[in-house]
Order: C-alpha cells, then sequence, then structure tokens
C-alpha cells in the first residue's frame, strides 16, 4: 500500500449556482495535485494535505475513528463560498496513511511532504488524523527552515487541552508529539518555543504540568484562554511572538468544549469556545509569521450533524479568507 493516496475530487462536491465571472464555492476551484506537480507561482496557493492516521491515538489509547477526519473536512470545505481578493490556487494532495502501523514511516513522509510544499511557496494546510502529525508538521517546517540556511526559530502554538507531552520511552503516540520535538530541539541545541492554549486541570496530570514548566511552556488554561481575559490572552501571545521567527499553529479540535465539538477522540465539556479562537487566528495573520497550520483529532463517527467537520473548515476558510 503507498503511503500517500491521491486527493478524491468526489469528495469536492456542493451547490450550483449561477456563476458571475468567478467560481462561488471552494469545490469549484480545487485542484487535484502531486508534489511532483508543484511549481511556485504567482497565485496563492494553499495546499491541503491530509493524514489519515489514528494509530497514534489507538497508542495513546483514544477512541480511534481519526483516520476518516481529513475527509469529513474535505466535504465541510467543499461547500463554503469563495470570498479570496487575490488570485488563489486550492490544491489537494490527498491522504498520507500508515502502512502496517508503521507510525514513524508515517511521519517521515508527512514530514518530506510539508518540507516540498513550503519549498514551492505553498501554505500548507494538513488535516489530521491523530494529534501526532504535529511532531512530523514540525519537522517538516524545520527541515525546509535549516535547508535555507537561516538560524530561524519556530513557535509553535497549539490550542488544545492537553499538553500532548507524554514521555516516548514506550514508543510514539499522540500524546507525545511536543515531548519528542523538545528533545529534538535540545539534540540539535535549538530553542524549544511551545505556547499551550487552552490547557484543562483535569486532563492533565501534574507530571505533565511539572514537564511543562521544566521545558520551559507557556500556557494559559481554559479558565483564563476565554473571550473575557482577552487582555491577558492577547499580552501572552505577543510576548511568545515577540521571541520567534515563523509560527506553527495546531489545532486540536478537543479543546474544544463538546458543545461544539462532540466528534473528537477525546471529547471536553469544559473545552474553549470558537469566538476566542478568531480572535488568536486575527492575532497570529496580524504578525505575518504563520507559516503553516494544521487540525487534528477530528472523529467523523463520533461527530452530530458534522458539527465538528464544520467547525474545522469554517476555522480553515476565516483564516486562508483573510
Amino acid at each position: 500500500m503507498n503511503a500517500l493516496k491521491p486527493a478524491d475530487l468526489s469528495l469536492w462536491k456542493g451547490r450550483k449556482d449561477e456563476k458571475f465571472g468567478r467560481p462561488n464555492y471552494w469545490y469549484e476551484m480545487v485542484k487535484a495535485s502531486s508534489l511532483e506537480e508543484l511549481k511556485s507561482s504567482a497565485n496563492k496557493q494553499l495546499a491541503i494535505l491530509g493524514y489519515a492516521v489514528d494509530e497514534g491515538v489507538k497508542r495513546n489509547q483514544g477512541r480511534v475513528g481519526a483516520i476518516d477526519g481529513p475527509d469529513a473536512i474535505r466535504k465541510m470545505l467543499a461547500i463554503l463560498p469563495n470570498h479570496f481578493i487575490n488570485p488563489t490556487d486550492i490544491l489537494d494532495f490527498g491522504n498520507v496513511a500508515c502502512v502496517d502501523e508503521d507510525l514513524d514511516g508515517a511521519h517521515g513522509h508527512l514530514s518530506k511532504s510539508v518540507s516540498q510544499l513550503l519549498s514551492q511557496g505553498a501554505f500548507p494546510i494538513l488535516l489530521g488524523g491523530g494529534h501526532d502529525i504535529a511532531y512530523a508538521h514540525y519537522a517538516g517546517i524545520r527541515h525546509f527552515l535549516d535547508g535555507q540556511g537561516k538560524n530561524q526559530t519556530i513557535g509553535i502554538i497549539n490550542l488544545d487541552a492537553h499538553f500532548d507531552l507524554r514521555s516516548n520511552k514506550n514508543g510514539n503516540t499522540s500524546g507525545t508529539p511536543f515531548f519528542q520535538i523538545a528533545h529534538d530541539c535540545k539534540a540539535k541545541k535549538q530553542a524549544f518555543e511551545y505556547c499551550c492554549l487552552g490547557i484543562q486541570c483535569s486532563a492533565n496530570t501534574q507530571t505533565l504540568f511539572n514537564t511543562a514548566d521544566e521545558l520551559g511552556v507557556t500556557y494559559l488554561e481554559n479558565t483564563k484562554y476565554t473571550i473575557e481575559h482577552w487582555g491577558e490572552v492577547k499580552n501572552c501571545l505577543n510576548d511568545f511572538l515577540q521571541k520567534v521567527d515563523k509560527v506553527y499553529l495546531t489545532i486540536d479540535l478537543d479543546g474544544f468544549s463538546s458543545a461544539y465539538a462532540p466528534g473528537v477522540s477525546a471529547p471536553s465539556p469544559m473545552g474553549f469556545s470558537p469566538d476566542i479562537i478568531l480572535k488568536t487566528l486575527d492575532l497570529l495573520i496580524e504578525s505575518q509569521k504563520l507559516i503553516s497550520i494544521d487540525l487534528a483529532e477530528l472523529s467523523p463517527k463520533y461527530d452530530q450533524d458534522n458539527a465538528t467537520a464544520r467547525l474545522a473548515a469554517r476555522l480553515v476558510h476565516y483564516l486562508v479568507s483573510r
């Protein structure tokens, strides 16, 4: 089985409206592509790449189903309207798969793909899949930046209920990605700049809090990551942004309240709401440091009326339309 499954354009469909000189919806814009075909373009290029893998979730004793997340998000992206001001190409590169439970192999393939997308000037939008996507995604960004010969610092901003800083001594899982990144940074003598917003005491052991403190992680708990505390959130983000050259944003959908995101690997009734996320996205856009994003942990079989998939799609739409 190939580790990269080609794009399935049958997922991209929607209503038929009269056209007035431009496509009305995303499904009319998207094109199947491959890493071999990708070339630099004067147009903005949005590169959609799925990570159809929940092996890491299974290893982390979560409820599986995230393997179907990428395609569920595609279906909800397809029906969204085209509000791009500048010429924009939406390119679908298919899904990275995990062959024979080889999670490290899937990570390697995803990492290489991210690096190639960035090298051609595309903006990667990765759709998960388990949150172990973060380790491979970061590695791809790091490889691309190192290849430019610049010592640029990557700031990771994770919107999540969990630190995902578990030790990987018994293997890599969806709970270990930022622990792995921290140790890779230490080995390469590079800064580990990690900011996690929405942390829940009920979702992290004291050991994980201790690990976060030892690694110098910036974090706000879910009681502070709210629109009512936007001033504090804004100061936290601005302080973090000043320390880094590029920002990699990863959104774990299980950080949202299950009222908004029931279809996730680890649902949370006490999670954050969309309003604080949109304010965060606005600030990151204004910083002009955002280099790549992903969304993780959508598990469609637990979703209700595609609510979580719709939420994921609209977050992407909000971000890239700006």
